[in-house]
């Protein structure tokens, strides 16, 4: 009788490459980190100045919330607009969510990976071109007028989108462009909507001496403005002096003589409008001490247009 050969052992089993796993071993490999969320777009309750705007952008975008606050300044004193589009943020970006101090998980989550000097670069290029602006309008008799504040500041922003497209390198390179893009050109439609007078940026202060050097109309487009008509000799005046102010953003006020009977009309979007004390935005107001003192015929006649800011209309 012959015994059965016993069976060969199965030949043992190679060891599995590096990296690799199979079903049933143990443990499993860790599984790759992905990339980090975008943070939502929400108001920062740590780094704010007012309303917490910028530091929100900030977080969103990985740009500086300095910039930010930079660009707004900027805009407001190209035209009034930064003014409304920090408004608008305000309202519409909902406050981020309240955390306790030492919290890792309240702290807000930044995207991984280099930052892209795109959005820095292209914020700087777009405060310099607002900047050169500026000076053009104050030293040149070039007006350059809100449009062309917010058309140059738009086109820089369309170079820095095409840029970071291009190089496609980083985070934060397209998505604070995009949205700094989105509130120009909003701001753009505004204002060409809205029709806000090319006039000159700052404080402005006019005081004429005679009648014929008062303008017919006074244009402004940012800052406040003071009309003085305390020294003009109304016994001169061939008839009622006529003038107007038309302003965008900013707090106007005019004097005119005791003497003189004024006529007002005042056509104000946003602000308080005080015409010699009383809050009306039109009427006849008789002056005191001269021949020609309320005689109901007017010797100043004043037409104020104004967009945001106070008017008043005083004697001086």
């Amino acid at each position: 009788m012959t015994s059965a050969v016993p069976p060969s052992a199965p030949p043992p089993a190679a060891d599995p490459p590096p990296g690799s796993w199979h079903p049933g071993s143990w443990p499993p490999p860790p599984t790759p980190p992905g990339p980090a969320p975008r943070p939502q777009l929400r108001r920062s309750r740590t780094d704010k100045v007012i309303g917490g705007v910028a530091g929100g952008l900030a977080d969103y975008t990985g740009v500086d919330a300095l910039l930010w606050r930079v660009g707004a300044i900027a805009l407001t004193l190209a035209g009034g607009s930064g003014i409304v589009i920090y408004v608008l943020l305000w309202l519409l970006m909902p406050a981020a969510p309240a955390g306790q101090p030492g919290d890792p998980a309240a702290a807000p989550q930044r995207p991984s990976g280099p930052r892209s000097p795109v959005p820095g670069v292209t914020v700087a290029a777009l405060l310099i071109v607002l900047g050169l602006g500026v000076l053009v309008t104050q030293f040149t008799d070039l007006d350059v007028g809100a449009r062309g504040f917010l058309g140059s500041a738009l086109l820089v922003v369309g170079v820095g989108l095409v840029v970071g497209a291009v190089t496609g390198v980083g985070r934060g390179a397209k998505g604070g462009l995009i949205t700094l893009g989105l509130l120009l050109s909003a701001a753009l439609l505004a204002v060409a909507t809205v029709q806000l007078p090319n006039g000159e940026v700052g404080d402005r202060t006019y005081r004429p001496t005679t009648a014929a050097a008062v303008q017919s109309q006074y244009e402004h487009g940012a800052g406040n403005l003071t009309l003085d008509l305390t020294e003009i000799d109304l016994a001169d005046a061939d008839g009622p002096v006529r003038t107007g102010v038309d302003a965008g953003v900013g707090d106007i006020n005019v004097l005119v003589p005791f003497s003189a009977d004024v006529q007002v009309s005042v056509d104000s979007g946003i602000g308080e409008v005080d015409l010699f004390g009383d809050v009306v935005d039109t009427g006849y107001f008789p002056g005191t001490g001269a021949d020609w003192s309320d005689d109901d015929e007017p010797e100043i006649v004043l037409t104020i247009t104004n967009g945001i800011g106070d008017v008043e209309v005083s004697r001086g």
